[in-house]
């Protein structure tokens, strides 16, 4: 099994034809991907030619779900429009939506996430700024490597794209259901809860890995998740022990003021519910393997 993302899921691409979108089009369709087609306004009608694939191009997400049954939205366009893409999306009740873009007003995102609950939150959104979502063997919707993993019985949550794929990387000999990049900017659709609970659902997932970093409290809200409704084994990376306090790194929510939010902190709260933290995500992955694997 896989969580929101299977072997039935049909894709489009809003930003299909520019440069990322054309790129990671691609790639996805060579990683097994149903992708039906793309969205632009300024090029709909036509149509455009990847991996042996001619995918039409739709002039609006609306009529890209009428005419193929598109259930995923994967929106690559630049972050001044991204706000107004996201919107079309929940408009047409786009079951998945899944940001990748990079660099999107936190103003913007916290418009469209509240845009999407006064309609009702029929539309799940994942991201922005994040790697997106992959059940390896059946799905990927976003920019994670189709090649690094295959399919297994872990479940993977990360606010990291970059620890994302080591974390599948170093455990493709066991696995994955599905990974989740959930991005880690301060406001972000699909949180390490929503993950966890799906994950705790699904038949087939036996154990998860959960990657954080410093900034906010999203950590310490799984943690107080975890002891109350999760079952299966959690492990747990958190990237940032040698952050300086007050200095943003990396992602737009990755900050420390005082002891809140701090990887130290944020370590605790999960060691105080009985999940065990690795010091390296090598580490981490060695806590996993000893649970699957026994060894």
């Amino acid at each position: 099994m896989a969580i929101y993302l299977d072997s039935d899921s049909k894709i489009i691409v809003q930003g299909m034809t520019g440069a990322e979108g054309m790129k990671h089009t691609q790639r996805m369709l060579a990683g097994g991907s149903n992708i039906v087609g793309g969205v632009n306004p300024r090029k709909a009608g036509e149509t455009v030619e990847i991996e042996g694939h001619s995918l039409p191009v739709f002039g609006s997400v609306e009529e890209s779900i009428a005419k193929t049954d598109a259930n995923v939205s994967v929106i690559f366009v630049p972050p001044a429009f991204a706000k107004s893409a996201m919107i079309e999306a929940i408009d047409a009740q786009m079951p998945l939506i899944v940001t990748i873009t990079e660099g999107i007003p936190v103003h913007d995102s916290a418009v469209a996430w509240d845009y999407n609950l006064q309609k009702g939150s029929k539309s799940r959104m994942i991201g922005p700024n994040c790697p997106g979502i992959i059940s390896p063997g059946k799905s990927n919707a976003g920019i994670t490597p189709s090649n690094i993993t295959g399919h297994g019985p872990i479940g993977l949550v990360s606010k990291s794209g970059t620890l994302t794929y080591q974390m599948m990387f170093e455990l493709r000999d066991i696995g994955f259901s599905t990974g989740i990049g959930i991005g880690g900017d301060p406001v972000i659709g699909t949180t390490h809860i929503d993950a966890l609970k799906a994950f705790e659902a699904d038949d087939e997932t036996e154990a998860m890995v959960l990657i954080g970093e410093i900034g906010g409290d999203s950590e310490e809200k799984a943690a107080e998740y975890i002891s109350k409704h999760v079952t299966k084994p959690v492990v747990a990376y958190v990237a940032g022990f040698t952050a300086p306090e007050g200095k943003t790194m990396g992602h737009a929510g990755a900050i420390v003021s005082g002891s809140a939010g701090t990887a130290q902190a944020k370590k605790e709260a999960f060691e105080a519910v009985g999940v065990k933290v690795g010091k390296t995500p090598s580490e981490t992955a060695q806590l996993m393997r000893e649970i699957v694997l026994g060894k």
